[in-house]
């Protein structure tokens, strides 16, 4: 009696809670909660009655006629739902139906439960099975087959809604089933059965109560708090570990013959020490949150909004924001994160920053073979540097150990995120703090992350090879333009043939002189007017050999200042005597246009400085302007672009693309710095020579 007694009264007091929940929602005018608001309140005076009632056989007909209410009103719910996910004409009559059996079914119950006298009418059906017993198990079998029906028919974006309740209300019938078959079996209910039913019940409420809290008509504005349901699922696998460990024990004790007792007692001791450090486990732990929070509670992101408003700011065209700033403002905001830094892959197997968004620039490259490359590419890991600084073991666990120079001493940054393209890492992307997200970060930002990042990915990538498309389309119509430029040619080389050929003969006719003279000067327009579209494009032969810097910087130098060109040069070689191979003319014609390109941006009064010297390997030249600067956009974007010019016309954009293209091919690199109106610095990077 008494463990009925706890049993019902644990089961009523889950379904008041459950009832309190619902009612703190004042959204309560839709058919579908009304019914479900009635069926719990129902099943609350269900159990309570029958834990007031054990034992009792006066108030028996009052708790059969509650289970009989209870079981209806639980049907009618579910036909409701049902009814309002099929939406069909055609099945509306079948629905209206049952509904009419079900009640038909629980008013002859109720009928037969005031009145048990009436079976006398039938004295063969009630001499072999009672009557009663066969309706609650109807009741059970309709309330199964209205779940499955539900679950069939709901949309799939909703199933996560209502699976829960499908286990947690299938779970209370299934088990009402199984109680009153082997009832009809046996023709009588089984008390222990019946005692449990009421912890049955228990159980299940909190199942119920998650697929409530999912589903948008049902729902409350309260939930339970994630820590409560930690804390209770723990305590709960917790009790259920030793009582496994507590039978365990009856075992090594009863079969363990004279050491019984002591096996018994090394195996409790083992078992609570094994519990202790499952519970003291933090990895263990923080994997427990995380199954919690994404299959009992709610997503707290709406994704279609999210996915919606990142797609429209990635896809948006705005020619004063470019693609990759684009992209960081579009992950940054998902996490409300104030700024950004994007890194791209380019083809020597270095990442450099590309972009940036409310973020200090960074003059920096990382190889593609370190250690901090390697692991969010082979992992596909968002690095939260504030859980790296507190919480080093989940990244050293996975041979993660330290963060490189650069990243170290930026200000405020949060996370670093890779842009992962078919298992290859494109690039990442640095965001800096978010102030109201910092102590919110969880898995649900990093899975969300992840998918943007890798869209992002796909969209850079795209943009990459159009830009690479249009580059090469460039110089095909590049190559078009040589090919009239060579025709040109030889129709002038022709000319001057003729000239040649008829000098002898015709030399002393002055209408022939005069001829010469117009054809010369016509020959001297159109090749001024080549070397004009070809801008100095001197391609020397690629013959390598020893050069004295400072000595060919000095000869062009001087070149720049006997063609007039103002304004004033200033040479300093902090080392004399540096040795670089290359190709004596192309390296000329580097050096001569980077010191033209300076002068054309500097006024008269300005000032270039050329300053030579050595570090470690490498000569660096350095050309300093204090001339007009380029913007940050220009340097990131077109300046190492081909056909890219700030000179209009007048200018193809090669120069300083053919520039970089030949120091990186002698195995060294060129670096800007500029600002817009203080002037730009070109830093070239040359390996020395190995000679000795």
């Amino acid at each position: 009696m008494y463990i009925g007694l706890l049993s019902y009264s644990l089961a009523a007091i889950f379904f008041l809670v459950l009832l309190g929940v619902l009612l703190t929602d004042r959204r309560q005018d839709k058919p579908s909660r009304k019914y479900l608001l009635l069926a719990t309140s129902i099943s609350i005076l269900w159990a309570g009655m029958a834990a007031f009632q054990s034992g009792k056989i006066e108030l028996l007909f009052i708790y059969q006629t509650l289970e009989v209410l209870r079981n209806l009103f639980w049907q009618q719910f579910l036909l409701l739902v049902l009814g309002r996910s099929i939406c069909a004409e055609d099945q509306s009559p079948i629905i209206y139906r049952a509904k009419i059996l079900l009640y038909i079914i629980s008013a002859l119950m109720v009928v037969l439960i005031i009145d048990r006298h009436l079976l006398q009418f039938i004295p063969v059906l009630a001499h072999y099975i009672d009557p009663l017993l066969v309706g609650y198990l109807v009741q059970a079998v309709a309330v199964l087959v209205l779940l499955e029906q539900m679950l069939r028919n709901t949309r799939k974006d909703m199933v996560w809604a209502v699976k829960f309740f499908c286990l947690g209300l299938g779970g209370i019938y299934a088990y009402d089933f199984y109680l009153y078959s082997e009832a009809m079996l046996f023709q009588h209910v089984d008390n222990m059965l019946w005692q449990s039913r009421g912890l049955i019940n228990a159980l299940m409420v909190p199942v119920i109560g998650v697929a409530i809290s999912r589903h948008p008509e049902w729902s409350s504005g309260i939930f339970l708090s994630r820590r409560v349901v930690f804390h209770t699922t723990t305590l709960l696998g917790g009790g259920i570990y030793l009582l496994v460990i507590g039978f365990g024990g009856y075992y090594v004790r009863n079969f363990g013959g004279g050491w019984g007792v002591i096996a018994q007692t090394l195996f409790m001791f083992g078992a609570i020490i094994i519990l202790a450090l499952i519970l003291f486990s933090e990895t263990l732990r923080a994997k427990l949150r995380v199954l919690i929070n994404k299959h009992f509670f709610h997503y707290k992101y709406d994704y279609r909004d999210e996915w919606l408003r990142f797609i429209y700011v990635l896809s948006s065209f705005d020619e004063t924001i470019p693609l990759p700033t684009r992209s960081i403002q579009a992950i940054a905001q998902i996490i409300e994160s104030p700024g950004g830094m994007l890194w791209m892959k380019r083809d020597n197997n270095i990442y450099l920053p590309v972009a940036r968004w409310h973020m200090a620039a960074v003059y920096d490259s990382e190889n593609a073979d370190t250690d901090f490359i390697k692991f969010m590419e082979e992992h596909d890991w968002v690095i939260n540097l504030d859980e790296f600084e507190w919480n080093p073991g989940v990244y050293r666990s996975r041979g993660f150990f330290s963060l490189p120079d650069w990243l170290r001493s930026m200000q405020n940054a949060w996370l670093v995120m890779p842009l992962i393209l078919q298992d290859k890492m494109l690039g990442f992307v640095v965001l800096t703090h978010a102030k109201n997200r910092r102590h919110n970060f969880n898995w649900e930002d990093t899975d969300l992350l992840k998918i943007a990042c890798r869209q992002a990915a796909s969209y850079l990538a795209q943009h990459e090879a159009a830009q690479a498309l249009s580059e090469v389309r460039r110089f095909d119509d590049f190559n078009r333009l040589s090919t009239y430029m060579v025709h040109d040619l030889k129709n002038m080389i022709a000319q001057l043939s003729l000239i040649v050929s008829n000098a002898a003969k015709h030399k002393n006719n002055p209408l022939f002189v005069d001829d010469v003279v117009s054809t010369v000067e016509n020959s001297v327009t159109k090749m001024n007017r080549l070397l004009s579209n070809l801008k100095d494009d001197v391609r020397g032969s690629e013959d390598k050999e020893d050069i004295d810097i400072c000595c060919l910087i000095r000869r062009e130098v001087d070149n720049r200042k006997r063609a007039g060109n103002t304004p004033n040069i200033e040479l300093i070689c902090v080392d004399e005597k540096i040795i670089s191979t290359a190709n004596h003319d192309r390296l000329a014609s580097v050096i001569s246009h980077i010191i033209q390109n300076a002068q054309d941006a500097t006024p008269v009064s300005g000032n270039i400085t050329i300053k030579l010297h050595k570090h470690i390997n490498h000569a660096i030249i350095e050309i300093e302007d204090t001339g007009c600067g380029m913007d940050e956009s220009f340097i990131s974007t077109r300046l190492f672009r081909p056909f890219e010019t700030t000179k209009g016309k007048s200018g193809m954009g090669i120069g300083v693309f053919e520039a970089r293209e030949f120091l990186q091919r002698l195995g060294g690199d060129i670096e800007v710095e500029s600002e817009m109106g203080k002037g730009t610095l070109f830093r070239l990077h040359l390996p020395l020579s190995r000679v000795k």
